[in-house]
């Protein structure tokens, strides 16, 4: 037998084939549902390697989920290398010895499917949702990166995950307001060593010292079958799929052992001070941490009932003393179980006037007013009718069901906890949570962090008083002494691809359609999966509105706002009170071109919840007081969104398109000018002049049938009928051109946002030249596997993601390109960005990307139909767009048909970079010299789009 030493890492790799004799899957349970129980039926297994196999089935989809948890998340991580586990994660997507790199996603987005992964503090999982007909496929691909890693890693795929991983740390925390809050709080409630006291992301300096064989050791240590449970649901045929997955993974070698790791919780003798500075910030944060409970413990639903009474929704002790008092913009309190050990958390972000001295205060006001008042029926009846109806919601789609089975066998070794956790949430008592008060927060010491503004003089709450102690840790084992790679022996070639099986039956969802005698649209599906409906009414109108009268822009977004408040017979609270209740959510909402109110509820608690729709929709109260809390956070939020990159970049890119003073740029959120001229008259003005059953439609989805439904809101056929003319918005905007790059400036940004685009002036066309121009993008910016994103992020390692997509409404529309690059990497990545649009548009698609496009769009439909909100954002858009029934085979005969020079053609015509707008947002000091150079006219702007 023939070894070979892999320098320093003292790995013994067999390269022999290592044969498992293996025995057949033995069944470990069988769990049926009987009755109403809440139950997901599955059936359990263990291969002879140590494989936990659970299978459930539900036919009413033709899709399948596949889902590989290994119990290994970043607290099997060594002090100096953390973001390992998560680091890995994005490696085991860069092939295997039969799928090449690159090709786990092609293979998935090629046959309709989506995929992805997720690592947390204790695992990391690796999904698929795809048409049910590729189940065997997707066996494949996952048994052969779990079997075969080892020998595909090479050091150019190394190095460019590496990077791109500090990108997505760049974007999701060194770059965002108050993303280092966990990093810093975690650090200080945790001691030195322990695996919690970093982030699943790592630290930078940690990323940039391992190499290709700590990769390579943490995978054999972690990856064998025996750490793994495999769980696939959905249009299945259990003994089928068990017949694959043993032939796919049976032979694969059983790993090292593995252990549960047990760990004592955090200790802090007194309050532990500590703050630091954010670069994009607007408000300060104190953010309080205790320890708490690992997840399933015994007090786990008693803390999230004293969460939610303290520091959850308008029914809480924060709600009132912070938010409706005006004194701060944000105060909540949570609880977060993991594996090891859990932490209960208070943020509270005020407003400006406010120390974080104040907030402190009130925090200790707000718990001695929790003591005096202690627990109620109401507050233990909202604690359970929403828990159990989040449950309920958590199971509409397959992948909810898997994920829940999963993760209960990967933490207890058994799939079925649903119906423990909800004995544990229906028997908590008053008792119960005053007790986890008193032994979790009432006079316990705390991290005490407070976050700063950059150049503010504000203070934080205390002096910092604690420093990391690293005197007497001693490192665990985590037993890579000697690890040996075997690989399996198999009697079938691994490099044949399995076969497609029988393509499922796709069926669009069937629905009904009337019209009341006032003019109100409405269609609906009947479907009983769950016991569960989704209701929205959506009135015409929106920022549209806003042209009315510009001075008052921002209107329409604080009229849905206040649509959330009271109503004629009751308050905001009383009306959030007897919704948690029942389970239900009720929610108003502005967008650009109409106000919508989104209902869920359980089917038995329909009644109820519709009674408090027509209160919310047809007798609202405004208050002043709502309004001027209201109106204080939205001139808030203004300043807060002008530190964030992204949301400036998105905010200037469409002023540079519209042109600054157009009011399709700001008639919605207004700015600072026009929200304060906003009244509480406005608002009751534009409610009574501007809301009309005629301009209403309604969506209905669920365990509720048409007739039921007409009756259960014929309280709608009493709305008074007015006539409303809504104005059109404006399709076209500034002319554009390649010649400039508009610069916007935010010091010491970590990352640089670019946009690239200009306006198409298309309207919406389900079945015209935009519907073929989302076919022409595909390759170009629509997939995982486009141009833009395999060059940016899988070759360069500059970005987390780059994409691009035609938008369109009924008001014209735009191309968009768009990423969030390294600072350093900005020019180059405007280079590429140009390049590859440059290079579609001229040479176009190939056959081969044309085939893949085909069949990775057309096999899509069956994963588009699954939960009440897919379909009724199905039916929506029909209703929007007023579709035909058959457009849906409309689009799959063009898409069948469309050939190769027509989408040459569509490409040449508009993707021509020359008449695009450049954006970059970012640190002006690092990229500016870069982007000198490379021939452009810069144009600095400001935040707001103005020119500097």
């Amino acid at each position: 037998m023939k070894k070979n030493l892999i320098n320093a890492l003292g790995l013994l790799v067999l390269s022999v084939p290592f044969a498992v004799f293996a025995q057949q899957p033995r069944l470990v349970e069988t769990v049926n549902k009987k009755g109403d129980e809440l139950i997901i039926p599955y059936q359990k297994y263990v291969l002879s390697n140590g494989l936990t196999v659970i299978l459930t089935e539900d036919h009413s989809d033709p899709i399948a989920h596949v889902d590989v948890t290994y119990h290994v998340g970043s607290a099997r991580e060594e002090i100096g290398k953390s973001g390992f586990a998560h680091f890995f994660e994005h490696m085991m997507f860069e092939g295997s010895d039969h799928v090449k790199s690159g090709d786990h996603f092609k293979t998935v987005n090629s046959v309709g499917g989506t995929l992805n992964g997720s690592t947390t503090l204790d695992r990391t999982n690796y999904f698929e949702t795809v048409p049910s007909n590729q189940l065997e496929k997707m066996l494949w691909l996952e048994s052969d990166r779990m079997g075969f890693l080892m020998d595909a890693v090479t050091q150019k795929k190394f190095e460019i995950q590496r990077s791109t991983v500090k990108n997505e740390r760049g974007q999701n925390y060194d770059n965002r307001p108050y993303g280092l809050v966990g990093e810093a709080a975690s650090k200080a409630l945790y001691p030195y060593g322990h695996p919690y006291s970093w982030l699943t992301i790592g630290y930078i300096e940690d990323l940039n010292k391992v190499d290709v064989n700590d990769l390579k050791r943490f995978f054999l240590r972690w990856y064998g079958p025996n750490n793994a449970t495999l769980t696939i649901g959905g249009d299945i045929n259990a003994a089928q799929t068990l017949a694959w997955v043993e032939k796919y993974f049976g032979s694969i070698p059983r790993g090292p052992e593995v252990a549960n790791v047990i760990l004592p919780a955090p200790v802090l003798t007194a309050d532990r001070y500590v703050s630091y500075t954010d670069n994009y910030a607007k408000l300060p944060l104190l953010f309080i941490d205790y320890p708490g409970v690992k997840m399933y413990g015994k007090d786990q639903a008693a803390l999230d009932a004293l969460s939610l009474i303290i520091g959850q929704g308008k029914n809480s002790i924060f709600y009132k003393n912070f938010i409706k008092s005006r004194k701060a913009a944000q105060a909540m309190m949570y609880s977060t179980n993991s594996e090891l050990a859990g932490d209960i958390a208070i943020e509270v972000m005020p407003f400006p006037g406010q120390s974080l001295a104040d907030m402190k205060k009130l925090v200790d006001d707000s718990f001695n007013e929790f003591e005096k008042n202690g627990v109620t029926d109401d507050d233990l009846a909202r604690f359970k009718g929403s828990a159990e109806a989040d449950f309920i919601d958590a199971l509409a789609s397959v992948s909810g069901k898997v994920s829940e089975l999963a993760a209960s066998q990967t933490f207890t070794g058994n799939p079925n906890q649903i119906g423990r956790e909800l004995d544990d949430i229906r028997k908590v008592t008053k008792a119960d949570v005053m007790r986890v008060y008193e032994q979790y927060i009432k006079g316990k010491a705390a991290v005490m962090l407070s976050v700063l503004p950059q150049g503010s003089n504000l203070q934080p709450l205390a002096p910092d008083n604690y420093q990391v102690e690293q005197k007497n840790y001693k490192a665990p084992d985590y037993g890579y002494d000697k690890l040996t790679y075997h690989k399996a022996k198999d009697n079938f070639d691994r490099n044949i691809q399995p076969p497609n099986g029988p393509n499922p039956v796709v069926k669009v969802p069937p629905f009904w359609t009337t019209k009341t005698a006032n003019g109100i649209k409405m269609i609906g599906n009947y479907n009983n999966e769950i016991p569960s409906v989704a209701i929205s009414v959506k009135i015409k109108g929106g920022g549209l509105l806003a042209a009315v009268d510009p001075s008052k822009a921002g209107l329409p977004l604080m009229v849905g706002q206040m649509l959330n408040e009271e109503t004629q017979k009751h308050t905001a609270e009383q009306i959030n009170s007897m919704l948690e209740k029942i389970g239900s959510k009720i929610f108003v909402y502005t967008s650009a071109d109409e106000t919508v109110f989104y209902v869920s509820s359980l089917t038995q608690n329909l009644d109820q919840t519709l009674s408090i729709l027509q209160e919310r929709l047809l007798s609202p109260q405004f208050t002043q007081e709502a309004f001027d809390r209201v109106k204080k956070q939205d001139m808030q939020t203004l300043q807060i969104v002008k530190t964030q990159p992204p949301n400036v970049a998105n905010s200037v890119y469409n002023k540079i398109l519209y042109g600054k003073d157009n009011i399709r740029t700001y008639g919605l959120s207004g700015n600072e000018q026009t929200l304060t001229n906003v009244t509480l008259a406005d608002v009751q003005a534009y409610y009574n002049n501007y809301f009309s059953p005629q301009l209403t439609s309604v969506v209905v989805v669920g365990d509720v049938t048409e007739a039921a439904i007409k009756n259960k809101l014929s309280f709608l056929n009493d709305w008074k009928e007015k006539k409303v003319d809504v104005p059109a918005a404006a399709s076209t905007g500034t002319a554009t051109d390649g010649t400039k790059i508009y610069l916007v400036d935010i010091p010491h940004a970590a990352q640089s946002e670019i946009r690239v685009g200009y306006l198409t002036g298309l309207n919406f066309d389900a079945t015209g030249t935009y519907y073929r121009l989302g076919l022409v993008n595909y390759t170009l910016g629509g997939s995982f596997d486009s141009h833009l994103n395999m060059d940016l992020r899988e070759d360069k390692g500059w970005t987390y993601g780059a994409n691009s997509g035609f938008a369109s409404g009924n008001y014209g529309g735009s191309f968009t390109a768009s990423a969030g690059v390294r600072a350093s990497a900005t020019d180059s990545a405007v280079v590429e960005f140009v390049k590859d649009i440059k290079a579609y548009s001229q040479n176009g698609i190939t056959p081969a990307e044309l085939a893949f496009t085909k069949s990775s769009i057309g096999q899509s439909d069956a994963r588009k139909y699954e939960t009440n909100d897919q379909k009724a954002a199905f039916l929506g858009r029909m209703q929007q767009y007023d579709l035909n029934a058959d457009f849906v085979d409309e689009q799959n005969k063009i898409l069948a048909g469309i050939t190769q020079n027509e989408i040459n053609e569509l490409a040449k015509k508009y993707l021509d970079v020359s008449r695009m707008a450049i954006l970059v947002v970012g640190d002006k000091e690092t990229i500016m010299p870069g982007l000198q150079k490379l021939g452009y006219q810069i144009v600095e702007l400001d935040a707001d789009g103005n020119t500097k």
